[in-house]
């Protein structure tokens, strides 16, 4: 598992504790870095993710929600959410990261912690985010295509 997979694994995990009453951003991530041994390396780019989700949360949950019309964000598994707010921080805010590398990690981890529906959930969030976002110019196919994230 690479190092940025195993970062995004760790922020999942901190911020749905976090959902679930645990405050203390600081403290759960000492702590998780902790009880999970999770790599010196990984904890930084977690650590990235975290505090950035948290500080932008408000405008993150505004495009879920605005995207999202039939389901409201409470009504979302803690899972599916902390990763859409993930890759949405990533999307807005990590400009060496590409769209897609963003998106395909959201979904094969929504994979792994979700349902078995929430890959699709995650990616068609996403997919409209990112194709909505006036700021970012949409990535094309060869031949000119506008490129489609896989399901």
């Amino acid at each position: 598992m690479g190092v940025r997979r195993k970062s995004r694994e760790l922020a999942l995990q901190i911020l749905f504790a976090m959902d679930e009453g645990d405050k203390n951003c600081r403290t759960s991530m000492k702590d998780y870095f902790k009880i999970l041994n999770a790599p010196k390396n990984a904890t930084e780019f977690c650590s990235t993710l975290v505090s950035g989700v948290l500080a932008h949360k408000d405008e993150i949950d505004a495009r879920i929600a605005a995207i999202s019309s039939n389901w409201r964000l409470d009504r979302m598994s803690g899972v599916d959410l902390n990763l859409l707010r993930i890759a949405i921080f990533e999307l807005l805010y990590c400009d060496d990261i590409p769209p897609r590398v963003s998106i395909n990690e959201a979904v094969d981890i929504g994979k792994k912690f979700g349902t078995e529906k929430s890959g699709a959930f995650i990616n068609g969030i996403l997919d409209s985010i990112y194709h909505g976002m006036p700021d970012k110019a949409c990535e094309t196919e060869p031949g000119g295509a506008e490129g489609h994230l896989p399901s």
